[in-house]
Protein backbone atom coordinates (compact mmCIF):
# COMPACT_ATOMS: atom_id res chain seq x y z
CA UNK A 1 0.00 0.00 0.00
CA UNK A 2 1.16 3.54 -0.57
CA UNK A 3 0.24 6.98 0.69
CA UNK A 4 -1.79 8.97 -1.80
CA UNK A 5 -1.72 12.23 0.15
CA UNK A 6 -5.39 11.99 1.06
CA UNK A 7 -5.77 8.47 2.34
CA UNK A 8 -3.87 5.27 2.05
CA UNK A 9 -4.63 3.97 -1.42
CA UNK A 10 -4.01 0.65 -3.11
CA UNK A 11 -1.00 0.41 -5.32
CA UNK A 12 -1.34 -0.37 -8.99
CA UNK A 13 -2.54 -3.81 -10.01
CA UNK A 14 1.01 -4.80 -10.92
CA UNK A 15 2.29 -3.64 -7.52
CA UNK A 16 -0.51 -5.47 -5.73
CA UNK A 17 0.51 -8.63 -7.55
CA UNK A 18 4.10 -8.19 -6.37
CA UNK A 19 2.92 -7.70 -2.77
CA UNK A 20 0.77 -10.82 -2.91
CA UNK A 21 3.66 -12.84 -4.33
CA UNK A 22 6.02 -11.55 -1.62
CA UNK A 23 3.50 -12.28 1.13
CA UNK A 24 3.50 -8.69 2.41
CA UNK A 25 -0.18 -8.18 1.64
CA UNK A 26 -3.16 -10.46 1.09
CA UNK A 27 -6.10 -10.01 -1.28
CA UNK A 28 -8.37 -9.95 1.76
CA UNK A 29 -6.47 -7.02 3.28
CA UNK A 30 -6.46 -5.12 0.01
CA UNK A 31 -10.16 -5.77 -0.54
CA UNK A 32 -11.11 -4.67 2.96
CA UNK A 33 -9.28 -1.42 2.38
CA UNK A 34 -10.95 -0.89 -1.01
CA UNK A 35 -14.41 -1.58 0.42
CA UNK A 36 -13.81 0.96 3.18
CA UNK A 37 -12.68 3.53 0.63
CA UNK A 38 -15.76 2.78 -1.50
CA UNK A 39 -18.08 3.33 1.46
CA UNK A 40 -16.36 6.67 2.13
CA UNK A 41 -16.65 7.90 -1.48
CA UNK A 42 -20.03 9.60 -2.03
CA UNK A 43 -21.80 8.97 -5.32
CA UNK A 44 -18.95 6.89 -6.75
CA UNK A 45 -20.79 3.55 -6.55
CA UNK A 46 -24.39 2.69 -7.33
CA UNK A 47 -23.96 -0.70 -5.67
CA UNK A 48 -21.17 -2.16 -3.49
CA UNK A 49 -21.01 -5.96 -3.63
CA UNK A 50 -19.22 -6.39 -0.32
CA UNK A 51 -20.28 -9.97 0.36
CA UNK A 52 -19.14 -11.16 -3.05
CA UNK A 53 -15.90 -9.19 -2.84
CA UNK A 54 -14.90 -10.58 0.54
CA UNK A 55 -15.64 -14.15 -0.51
CA UNK A 56 -13.65 -13.79 -3.75
CA UNK A 57 -10.81 -12.18 -1.79
CA UNK A 58 -10.87 -15.00 0.76
CA UNK A 59 -10.59 -17.61 -1.99
CA UNK A 60 -7.79 -15.67 -3.66
CA UNK A 61 -5.89 -15.34 -0.39
CA UNK A 62 -6.04 -19.10 0.03
CA UNK A 63 -4.74 -19.66 -3.50
CA UNK A 64 -1.81 -17.31 -2.92
CA UNK A 65 -0.98 -19.02 0.38
CA UNK A 66 -0.80 -22.38 -1.37
CA UNK A 67 1.18 -20.96 -4.29
CA UNK A 68 -1.55 -21.52 -6.86
CA UNK A 69 -2.86 -18.14 -8.07
CA UNK A 70 -5.10 -18.30 -11.11
CA UNK A 71 -3.24 -15.61 -12.98
CA UNK A 72 -1.39 -12.30 -12.68
CA UNK A 73 -4.50 -10.39 -11.53
CA UNK A 74 -5.74 -12.96 -9.00
CA UNK A 75 -6.99 -11.02 -5.99
CA UNK A 76 -6.87 -7.60 -7.66
CA UNK A 77 -10.04 -5.55 -6.97
CA UNK A 78 -12.02 -4.20 -9.93
CA UNK A 79 -15.23 -2.21 -10.24
CA UNK A 80 -17.71 -2.19 -13.12
CA UNK A 81 -19.61 0.70 -14.61
CA UNK A 82 -23.32 0.21 -13.95
CA UNK A 83 -23.92 -0.80 -17.56
CA UNK A 84 -22.40 -4.26 -17.00
CA UNK A 85 -24.52 -7.11 -15.73
CA UNK A 86 -23.24 -8.34 -12.38
CA UNK A 87 -25.21 -11.32 -11.12
CA UNK A 88 -27.63 -10.55 -8.33
CA UNK A 89 -27.63 -6.78 -8.91
CA UNK A 90 -29.82 -4.58 -11.12
CA UNK A 91 -28.22 -2.91 -14.12
CA UNK A 92 -29.50 0.65 -13.70
CA UNK A 93 -27.42 2.73 -16.15
CA UNK A 94 -27.58 5.22 -13.24
CA UNK A 95 -31.13 6.08 -14.34
CA UNK A 96 -33.96 6.65 -11.88
CA UNK A 97 -36.21 4.74 -14.27
CA UNK A 98 -34.19 1.56 -13.72
CA UNK A 99 -33.56 1.71 -9.96
CA UNK A 100 -35.96 -1.18 -9.43
CA UNK A 101 -34.81 -3.24 -12.42
CA UNK A 102 -34.67 -6.99 -11.73
CA UNK A 103 -31.27 -8.38 -10.69
CA UNK A 104 -29.12 -9.72 -13.48
CA UNK A 105 -29.24 -13.53 -13.48
CA UNK A 106 -25.60 -13.85 -14.58
CA UNK A 107 -22.40 -11.87 -15.01
CA UNK A 108 -21.70 -10.28 -18.37
CA UNK A 109 -19.03 -12.32 -20.19
CA UNK A 110 -16.27 -9.79 -19.43
CA UNK A 111 -17.24 -9.79 -15.74
CA UNK A 112 -17.20 -13.60 -15.77
CA UNK A 113 -13.75 -13.62 -17.40
CA UNK A 114 -12.36 -11.35 -14.71
CA UNK A 115 -13.89 -13.54 -12.00
CA UNK A 116 -12.44 -16.67 -13.62
CA UNK A 117 -9.02 -15.03 -13.42
CA UNK A 118 -9.50 -14.50 -9.68
CA UNK A 119 -10.28 -10.79 -9.75
CA UNK A 120 -12.40 -9.34 -6.94
CA UNK A 121 -15.68 -7.61 -7.90
CA UNK A 122 -16.13 -4.56 -5.63
CA UNK A 123 -19.36 -3.32 -7.16
CA UNK A 124 -20.88 -1.08 -9.80
CA UNK A 125 -19.91 2.52 -10.43
CA UNK A 126 -21.92 5.63 -11.16
CA UNK A 127 -22.16 7.33 -14.55
CA UNK A 128 -24.01 9.97 -16.53
CA UNK A 129 -27.60 8.73 -16.87
CA UNK A 130 -27.78 6.23 -19.74
CA UNK A 131 -24.10 7.08 -20.44
CA UNK A 132 -25.24 10.17 -22.37
CA UNK A 133 -22.89 12.99 -21.35
CA UNK A 134 -19.19 13.77 -21.47
CA UNK A 135 -19.23 15.69 -18.18
CA UNK A 136 -20.44 13.04 -15.73
CA UNK A 137 -23.21 14.94 -13.95
CA UNK A 138 -26.07 12.87 -12.53
CA UNK A 139 -28.88 14.59 -10.57
CA UNK A 140 -30.53 11.31 -9.57
CA UNK A 141 -27.59 9.25 -8.28
CA UNK A 142 -25.36 12.21 -7.39
CA UNK A 143 -22.25 13.51 -9.11
CA UNK A 144 -18.93 12.17 -7.84
CA UNK A 145 -16.17 14.74 -7.38
CA UNK A 146 -12.40 14.41 -7.17
CA UNK A 147 -11.22 15.92 -3.86
CA UNK A 148 -7.63 15.95 -5.03
CA UNK A 149 -8.16 18.65 -7.65
CA UNK A 150 -8.43 21.40 -5.05
CA UNK A 151 -10.98 23.24 -2.99
CA UNK A 152 -13.75 23.56 -5.59
CA UNK A 153 -15.81 20.70 -7.03
CA UNK A 154 -15.22 20.06 -10.72
CA UNK A 155 -16.94 17.89 -13.29
CA UNK A 156 -15.60 14.32 -13.07
CA UNK A 157 -15.88 13.63 -16.79
CA UNK A 158 -18.31 11.19 -18.32
CA UNK A 159 -19.88 9.11 -18.85
CA UNK A 160 -17.63 6.76 -16.79
CA UNK A 161 -17.46 9.21 -13.89
CA UNK A 162 -17.69 6.71 -11.04
CA UNK A 163 -15.14 4.42 -12.69
CA UNK A 164 -12.53 7.20 -12.70
CA UNK A 165 -13.26 8.31 -9.16
CA UNK A 166 -13.16 4.71 -7.89
CA UNK A 167 -9.53 4.50 -9.02
CA UNK A 168 -8.65 8.02 -7.83
CA UNK A 169 -10.08 7.49 -4.34
CA UNK A 170 -8.44 4.16 -3.69
CA UNK A 171 -11.40 1.85 -4.34
CA UNK A 172 -9.24 -0.50 -6.38
CA UNK A 173 -6.60 0.01 -9.06
CA UNK A 174 -8.83 -0.97 -12.01
CA UNK A 175 -12.30 0.09 -13.13
CA UNK A 176 -14.06 -0.98 -16.30
CA UNK A 177 -15.95 1.58 -18.32
CA UNK A 178 -17.54 1.99 -21.72
CA UNK A 179 -16.66 4.48 -24.45
CA UNK A 180 -19.11 5.65 -27.10
CA UNK A 181 -17.77 9.14 -27.79
CA UNK A 182 -15.02 9.51 -25.20
CA UNK A 183 -16.55 8.10 -22.01
CA UNK A 184 -13.36 6.35 -20.87
CA UNK A 185 -10.87 8.88 -22.18
CA UNK A 186 -12.50 12.06 -20.85
CA UNK A 187 -12.76 11.04 -17.17
CA UNK A 188 -9.20 9.69 -17.44
CA UNK A 189 -8.01 13.08 -18.69
CA UNK A 190 -9.91 15.11 -16.08
CA UNK A 191 -8.56 12.97 -13.22
CA UNK A 192 -4.99 12.21 -14.23
CA UNK A 193 -5.53 8.55 -15.09
CA UNK A 194 -4.87 6.23 -18.01
CA UNK A 195 -7.91 5.25 -20.07
CA UNK A 196 -7.97 2.72 -22.92
CA UNK A 197 -10.67 2.71 -25.60
CA UNK A 198 -10.51 -0.66 -27.30
CA UNK A 199 -11.51 -1.29 -30.90
CA UNK A 200 -15.04 -2.61 -31.18
CA UNK A 201 -15.17 -6.37 -30.92
CA UNK A 202 -12.02 -6.72 -28.85
CA UNK A 203 -14.17 -7.65 -25.85
CA UNK A 204 -17.62 -9.29 -25.86
CA UNK A 205 -20.46 -6.79 -25.54
CA UNK A 206 -23.12 -9.19 -24.28
CA UNK A 207 -24.61 -8.18 -20.96
CA UNK A 208 -23.66 -4.51 -21.41
CA UNK A 209 -26.45 -1.90 -21.55
CA UNK A 210 -26.34 -0.26 -24.98
CA UNK A 211 -26.46 3.37 -26.00
CA UNK A 212 -25.23 3.34 -29.61
CA UNK A 213 -24.67 -0.17 -31.00
CA UNK A 214 -22.43 1.07 -33.82
CA UNK A 215 -20.13 3.03 -31.52
CA UNK A 216 -20.23 1.41 -28.06
CA UNK A 217 -17.06 -0.26 -26.92
CA UNK A 218 -15.33 -1.05 -23.64
CA UNK A 219 -12.16 -0.06 -21.87
CA UNK A 220 -10.46 0.18 -18.48
CA UNK A 221 -9.39 3.15 -16.38
CA UNK A 222 -6.23 2.59 -14.38
CA UNK A 223 -3.18 4.10 -12.74
CA UNK A 224 -0.91 3.06 -15.59
CA UNK A 225 -0.70 1.48 -19.03
CA UNK A 226 0.75 -1.78 -17.70
CA UNK A 227 -2.40 -2.34 -15.62
CA UNK A 228 -4.57 -1.77 -18.71
CA UNK A 229 -2.48 -4.29 -20.64
CA UNK A 230 -2.76 -6.88 -17.88
CA UNK A 231 -6.55 -6.50 -17.73
CA UNK A 232 -6.76 -6.56 -21.52
CA UNK A 233 -5.12 -10.01 -21.52
CA UNK A 234 -7.55 -11.27 -18.88
CA UNK A 235 -10.65 -9.99 -20.67
CA UNK A 236 -9.48 -11.46 -23.97
CA UNK A 237 -8.49 -14.73 -22.28
CA UNK A 238 -4.96 -14.36 -23.70
CA UNK A 239 -2.90 -14.51 -20.48
CA UNK A 240 0.30 -16.33 -21.46
CA UNK A 241 0.81 -19.80 -20.04
CA UNK A 242 3.42 -20.08 -17.33
CA UNK A 243 3.98 -19.14 -13.72
CA UNK A 244 1.07 -16.92 -12.63
CA UNK A 245 3.10 -15.71 -9.68
CA UNK A 246 5.65 -14.20 -12.06
CA UNK A 247 3.40 -11.21 -12.67
CA UNK A 248 1.83 -9.60 -15.75
CA UNK A 249 3.89 -9.74 -18.92
CA UNK A 250 3.91 -7.19 -21.74
CA UNK A 251 2.53 -8.98 -24.82
CA UNK A 252 4.80 -8.87 -27.82
CA UNK A 253 8.12 -7.08 -28.17
CA UNK A 254 8.91 -4.02 -26.08
CA UNK A 255 8.68 -0.90 -28.24
CA UNK A 256 11.02 2.07 -27.85
CA UNK A 257 10.50 5.60 -29.13
CA UNK A 258 13.53 5.72 -31.44
CA UNK A 259 12.19 6.14 -34.96
CA UNK A 260 8.52 6.14 -33.91
CA UNK A 261 6.44 8.63 -35.88
CA UNK A 262 3.72 10.71 -34.25
CA UNK A 263 1.29 12.89 -36.21
CA UNK A 264 -0.41 15.95 -34.79
CA UNK A 265 -3.27 17.46 -36.79
CA UNK A 266 -2.97 21.27 -36.58
CA UNK A 267 -6.60 21.70 -37.51
CA UNK A 268 -7.61 19.84 -34.36
CA UNK A 269 -4.90 21.25 -32.10
CA UNK A 270 -4.93 24.94 -33.07
CA UNK A 271 -8.69 25.38 -32.73
CA UNK A 272 -9.71 28.22 -30.38
CA UNK A 273 -11.58 25.68 -28.22
CA UNK A 274 -8.24 24.16 -27.18
CA UNK A 275 -6.89 26.26 -24.33
CA UNK A 276 -3.37 27.62 -24.68
CA UNK A 277 -2.20 25.78 -21.54
CA UNK A 278 -3.38 22.50 -23.06
CA UNK A 279 -1.52 23.17 -26.32
CA UNK A 280 1.59 24.03 -24.31
CA UNK A 281 1.36 20.77 -22.33
CA UNK A 282 0.99 18.71 -25.50
CA UNK A 283 3.94 20.55 -27.06
CA UNK A 284 6.05 19.83 -23.97
CA UNK A 285 5.06 16.17 -24.13
CA UNK A 286 5.96 15.91 -27.82
CA UNK A 287 9.32 17.55 -27.12
CA UNK A 288 10.08 14.81 -24.61
CA UNK A 289 9.23 12.16 -27.21
CA UNK A 290 11.52 13.84 -29.74
CA UNK A 291 14.38 13.87 -27.24
CA UNK A 292 14.07 10.09 -27.11
CA UNK A 293 14.33 9.73 -30.87
CA UNK A 294 10.70 10.00 -31.98
CA UNK A 295 9.71 12.03 -35.05
CA UNK A 296 6.76 14.42 -34.91
CA UNK A 297 4.87 15.49 -38.02
CA UNK A 298 2.28 18.28 -38.24
CA UNK A 299 -0.17 17.60 -41.06
CA UNK A 300 -3.89 17.76 -41.71
CA UNK A 301 -5.75 14.47 -42.00
CA UNK A 302 -8.60 14.52 -44.48
CA UNK A 303 -10.28 11.66 -42.63
CA UNK A 304 -10.67 13.77 -39.48
CA UNK A 305 -11.90 16.79 -41.45
CA UNK A 306 -14.47 14.65 -43.23
CA UNK A 307 -15.77 13.09 -40.02
CA UNK A 308 -16.35 16.57 -38.61
CA UNK A 309 -18.07 17.74 -41.79
CA UNK A 310 -20.35 14.70 -41.88
CA UNK A 311 -21.27 15.17 -38.23
CA UNK A 312 -22.12 18.83 -38.79
CA UNK A 313 -24.25 17.92 -41.82
CA UNK A 314 -26.04 14.80 -40.58
CA UNK A 315 -25.67 14.90 -36.80
CA UNK A 316 -23.62 12.62 -34.57
CA UNK A 317 -24.03 8.93 -35.39
CA UNK A 318 -24.51 8.18 -31.70
CA UNK A 319 -27.40 10.65 -31.45
CA UNK A 320 -29.32 8.76 -34.15
CA UNK A 321 -28.85 5.45 -32.36
CA UNK A 322 -29.38 6.78 -28.84
CA UNK A 323 -32.79 8.07 -29.90
CA UNK A 324 -33.66 4.65 -31.30
CA UNK A 325 -32.50 3.02 -28.05
CA UNK A 326 -34.66 5.26 -25.86
CA UNK A 327 -37.55 6.24 -28.15
CA UNK A 328 -40.10 4.14 -26.26
CA UNK A 329 -39.09 5.77 -22.98
CA UNK A 330 -39.33 9.24 -24.51
CA UNK A 331 -42.75 8.47 -25.98
CA UNK A 332 -44.10 7.39 -22.57
CA UNK A 333 -44.81 10.65 -20.65
CA UNK A 334 -44.47 9.07 -17.21
CA UNK A 335 -41.07 7.62 -18.08
CA UNK A 336 -39.84 10.71 -19.87
CA UNK A 337 -40.68 12.84 -16.82
CA UNK A 338 -38.35 10.72 -14.66
CA UNK A 339 -35.31 11.10 -16.93
CA UNK A 340 -32.49 13.56 -16.28
CA UNK A 341 -33.89 16.68 -18.04
CA UNK A 342 -30.60 17.33 -19.83
CA UNK A 343 -30.36 13.77 -21.09
CA UNK A 344 -34.00 13.91 -22.19
CA UNK A 345 -33.38 17.21 -23.99
CA UNK A 346 -30.41 15.82 -25.93
CA UNK A 347 -32.37 12.73 -26.90
CA UNK A 348 -35.37 14.78 -27.98
CA UNK A 349 -33.13 17.01 -30.10
CA UNK A 350 -32.24 13.97 -32.19
CA UNK A 351 -35.84 13.65 -33.42
CA UNK A 352 -35.17 16.24 -36.12
CA UNK A 353 -32.32 14.21 -37.59
CA UNK A 354 -33.00 12.71 -40.99
CA UNK A 355 -32.86 8.93 -41.40
CA UNK A 356 -31.19 9.42 -44.76
CA UNK A 357 -28.39 11.23 -42.96
CA UNK A 358 -27.98 8.23 -40.66
CA UNK A 359 -27.61 5.95 -43.68
CA UNK A 360 -25.03 8.32 -45.15
CA UNK A 361 -22.99 8.18 -41.93
CA UNK A 362 -23.02 4.40 -41.96
CA UNK A 363 -22.08 4.24 -45.65
CA UNK A 364 -19.11 6.59 -45.25
CA UNK A 365 -17.71 5.00 -42.11
CA UNK A 366 -15.70 2.07 -43.44
CA UNK A 367 -14.10 4.06 -46.30
CA UNK A 368 -13.06 6.74 -43.81
CA UNK A 369 -11.54 4.13 -41.50
CA UNK A 370 -9.46 2.91 -44.45
CA UNK A 371 -8.47 6.49 -45.35
CA UNK A 372 -7.43 7.18 -41.73
CA UNK A 373 -5.12 4.14 -41.77
CA UNK A 374 -3.71 5.16 -45.15
CA UNK A 375 -3.06 8.74 -44.05
CA UNK A 376 -1.30 7.69 -40.87
CA UNK A 377 0.90 5.29 -42.82
CA UNK A 378 2.06 3.44 -39.71
CA UNK A 379 2.31 6.55 -37.53
CA UNK A 380 0.39 7.24 -34.31
CA UNK A 381 -2.00 10.19 -34.04
CA UNK A 382 -1.52 12.51 -31.05
CA UNK A 383 -4.22 14.88 -29.84
CA UNK A 384 -5.22 16.46 -26.55
CA UNK A 385 -7.85 14.26 -24.94
CA UNK A 386 -9.90 17.33 -24.08
CA UNK A 387 -9.21 20.93 -25.01
CA UNK A 388 -9.65 22.12 -21.42
CA UNK A 389 -9.15 20.80 -17.89
CA UNK A 390 -12.06 19.71 -15.69
CA UNK A 391 -14.56 22.59 -15.52
CA UNK A 392 -16.10 23.87 -12.29
CA UNK A 393 -19.19 21.90 -11.35
CA UNK A 394 -21.48 24.58 -9.90
CA UNK A 395 -21.77 26.79 -13.02
CA UNK A 396 -22.71 23.70 -15.05
CA UNK A 397 -25.46 22.86 -12.56
CA UNK A 398 -26.84 26.40 -12.72
CA UNK A 399 -26.77 27.07 -16.47
CA UNK A 400 -28.24 24.62 -19.01
CA UNK A 401 -26.80 26.53 -21.96
CA UNK A 402 -23.31 26.48 -20.45
CA UNK A 403 -23.67 22.77 -19.77
CA UNK A 404 -24.62 22.06 -23.39
CA UNK A 405 -21.80 24.23 -24.77
CA UNK A 406 -19.20 22.70 -22.42
CA UNK A 407 -20.38 19.16 -23.10
CA UNK A 408 -19.91 19.59 -26.86
CA UNK A 409 -16.48 21.15 -26.38
CA UNK A 410 -15.47 18.31 -24.05
CA UNK A 411 -16.38 15.64 -26.61
CA UNK A 412 -14.90 17.39 -29.67
CA UNK A 413 -11.51 15.67 -29.70
CA UNK A 414 -12.66 12.18 -28.80
CA UNK A 415 -15.73 11.79 -31.04
CA UNK A 416 -13.85 11.55 -34.38
CA UNK A 417 -11.80 8.61 -33.11
CA UNK A 418 -14.99 6.83 -32.04
CA UNK A 419 -16.49 7.25 -35.51
CA UNK A 420 -13.29 5.79 -37.00
CA UNK A 421 -13.28 3.03 -34.36
CA UNK A 422 -9.70 4.01 -33.57
CA UNK A 423 -8.26 2.35 -30.47
CA UNK A 424 -7.06 5.13 -28.19
CA UNK A 425 -5.14 5.56 -24.96
CA UNK A 426 -5.53 8.69 -22.83
CA UNK A 427 -2.46 9.53 -20.74
CA UNK A 428 -1.66 12.26 -18.20
CA UNK A 429 0.47 14.99 -19.75
CA UNK A 430 1.24 17.51 -17.05
CA UNK A 431 -1.23 19.71 -15.25
CA UNK A 432 -2.49 23.26 -14.97
CA UNK A 433 -1.95 24.65 -11.46
CA UNK A 434 -4.32 27.38 -10.27
CA UNK A 435 -4.77 29.24 -7.01
CA UNK A 436 -7.86 27.85 -5.32
CA UNK A 437 -9.92 29.12 -2.40
CA UNK A 438 -7.78 30.38 0.46
CA UNK A 439 -4.29 28.95 0.28
CA UNK A 440 -5.28 25.83 -1.68
CA UNK A 441 -3.83 24.91 -5.04
CA UNK A 442 -5.94 23.39 -7.78
CA UNK A 443 -3.90 20.93 -9.84
CA UNK A 444 -5.91 20.18 -12.96
CA UNK A 445 -4.57 17.27 -15.03
CA UNK A 446 -4.19 17.59 -18.79
CA UNK A 447 -4.63 14.56 -21.01
CA UNK A 448 -2.91 13.43 -24.21
CA UNK A 449 -4.50 10.75 -26.38
CA UNK A 450 -2.82 8.37 -28.80
CA UNK A 451 -4.78 6.78 -31.65
CA UNK A 452 -4.06 4.13 -34.27
CA UNK A 453 -6.26 2.51 -36.93
CA UNK A 454 -9.01 0.06 -36.05
CA UNK A 455 -7.70 -3.24 -34.74
CA UNK A 456 -4.17 -2.03 -34.01
CA UNK A 457 -4.75 -2.17 -30.25
CA UNK A 458 -1.73 -4.30 -29.34
CA UNK A 459 0.79 -2.00 -30.98
CA UNK A 460 -0.99 1.06 -29.59
CA UNK A 461 -0.71 -0.25 -26.03
CA UNK A 462 2.99 -1.01 -26.42
CA UNK A 463 3.62 2.47 -27.84
CA UNK A 464 1.55 4.01 -25.03
CA UNK A 465 3.72 2.21 -22.49
CA UNK A 466 6.82 3.85 -23.97
CA UNK A 467 5.13 7.26 -24.17
CA UNK A 468 3.98 6.98 -20.56
CA UNK A 469 7.57 6.41 -19.46
CA UNK A 470 8.78 9.37 -21.51
CA UNK A 471 6.16 11.65 -19.97
CA UNK A 472 6.88 10.54 -16.41
CA UNK A 473 9.30 13.40 -15.77
CA UNK A 474 6.76 15.93 -16.98
CA UNK A 475 4.06 14.49 -14.74
CA UNK A 476 6.38 14.29 -11.71
CA UNK A 477 7.36 17.93 -12.09
CA UNK A 478 3.79 19.16 -11.90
Amino acid sequence: MKNSGLRTAPASACELHAAYAAGTLTPTQATEHCLQAACESPSVFTRITAERALEEARQSTQRWRTGRPLGPLDGVPISWKDLFDVRGTPTTAAAALLRSAPPAPADAPVVARAAAAGMVCLGKTNLSEFAYSGLGLNPGFGTPANPRLGGRARAPGGSSSGAALAVVQGCGPLAMGTDTAGSVRIPAAFNGLVGFRASRGRYPMQGVFALSPSLDTLGPLALGVADCMALDQVLRSTVPAGDAAAGPAVPGPVIGLQGQVFVIDPGMLDDDRVQAQVRDAIAAGLALLQRQGARVQRRRLQSLDTVQTLTQRHGWLGAHEALATHRERLDAPEQAARMDPRVRSRLEAARHLDHGGYLQLLARRQPLMALFAQELGGATLVLPTVGHPAPLLQPLLEDDALFAQTNLATLRLTMPGSFLDAPAVALPCGALCLQGPGASTERLPIGLQLMRPQGDDDRLLRIALAVEQALSSLNRSQ
